[in-house]
């Protein structure tokens, strides 16, 4: 019993650097935001820090899995809904993405900072991993289930799923530099909306889906970060 109590006490107070570390990244940015900070915001020692959490970078990597984990929340239960078709279960999983962000714009605007900052390559490359680990499986139950429903054409499920994974990943990079851009005034709505359908359209093409069946983030989401 008292091994359980410990176990709980350290997922408690492990959850508590990170919650810490979330909100201050939302209001100081990562670069900003020192461990003394955290140490502060929670009344804790520096040993107490370091006895979860080897560095700052190690810890951004924690919140960014516990970030992952609430992006994704929704997906399990569409994915594994057997009353949706596969083109349905896509455009759901990615319109319920794209509100979580929208909702939590604070937040998503304190990692791009993060992202963006040319000291922080090793950290894009782990993150790039992790969306490799988390995404692929995902989609690979959905190609599965709409090549058998002849709605996708797929030689291999899991590789077409990892070749939209990185179609992702460039279209993650390039609608960041759009947003930055749009913010700047060197854009309009409508060159961000153009990018939109052409992301769409390949990532139908890769998938063999028919032109329109799929849609992977609503009008008012892209309006909300591009209007």
């Amino acid at each position: 019993m008292a091994r359980t109590l410990d176990l709980e006490k350290h997922t408690v107070r492990k959850e508590a650097f990170m919650e810490a570390a979330q909100r201050l990244l939302q209001t100081k940015g990562y670069e900003a935001m020192s461990i003394q900070d955290l140490l502060q915001e929670l009344g804790a020692s520096r040993g107490a820090f370091y006895h979860y959490f080897d560095s700052k970078q190690a810890l951004l990597e924690a919140v960014v899995d516990r970030i992952t984990d609430a992006a994704l929340a929704n997906a399990a239960p569409v994915i594994g809904d057997p009353g949706l078709p596969a083109a349905d279960k896509l455009t759901r999983v990615f319109s319920d993405i794209g509100r979580w962000k929208t909702e939590q714009r604070a937040l998503v605007l304190s990692l791009m900072q993060v992202w963006m900052s040319d000291e922080n390559a090793i950290f894009r490359e782990k993150i790039r991993q992790r969306l490799m680990t988390r995404l692929v499986p995902l989609l690979t139950q959905i190609v599965r289930q709409g090549v058998a429903e002849g709605a996708f054409t797929s030689q291999s499920p899991e590789d077409t799923a990892m070749v939209l994974v990185m179609l992702i990943e460039g279209f993650q990079n390039r609608a960041l530099e759009l947003f930055i851009a749009r913010q700047a005034g060197k854009v309009t709505f409508e060159d961000a909306e153009r990018y939109f359908v052409s992301y769409l359209d390949a990532f139908e093409r890769i998938l063999g889906a028919a032109p329109g069946s799929i849609r992977l983030i609503d009008e008012s989401t892209l309006r909300e970060w591009f209007g």
